[in-house]
């Protein structure tokens, strides 16, 4: 994950595009709308993918996410690509003072996202696993698998094919 300290006037004009594509989102049906916005924000998506309303997609860097072919991503999910870098945190400083680290987010084709999920920066889900609702997913998710928790870590797997 790469750190960033500061926006530049391109970017704060970029963020305003995508946050206002993203507040319309929240009231577009069908979902086919609701993803034809999120890919003029610039995130990825794949052939046959579901994405809900409801769904926060980083404003900050929607170009860093990556979603599948045949994805289903449910209500309430929210996907970061971003996230306070705490490494030089010390008392007497006030978190916001700590710079982003970013991070892509990659969704394998066939994937399932469990309602209220939360998906943080720098994480694959492999293709076909399935993440529980109200998972909150910190680490790569192997291909295949059911994962739930907080942390989400997998719980059963599945042979392919």
């Amino acid at each position: 994950m790469s750190i960033v300290e500061h926006r530049s006037a391109k970017s704060i004009v970029k963020g305003v595009w995508t946050h206002s594509l993203s507040i319309l989102t929240m009231f577009s049906f069908p979902y086919q709308v609701t993803v034809a916005l999120h890919r003029m924000r610039g995130v990825k998506i794949g052939k046959k993918s579901h994405v809900a309303r409801g769904v926060i997609l980083d404003d900050r860097n929607p170009d860093l996410i990556t979603i599948g072919n045949g994805v289903a991503i449910t209500s309430g999910v929210m996907i970061l690509c971003h996230q306070r870098d705490l490494t030089n945190y010390k008392p007497g400083m006030y978190a916001m003072q700590c710079p982003f680290k970013e991070g892509p987010v990659v969704i394998k084709d066939g994937a399932h996202i469990g309602i209220g999920s939360i998906i943080m920066p720098g994480v694959t889900i492999g293709e076909g696993a399935v993440i529980g609702a109200g998972s909150v997913v910190t680490r790569d998710i192997p291909p295949y698998c059911v994962a739930v928790g907080a942390p989400c870590k997998p719980i059963k797997y599945f042979g392919k094919g």
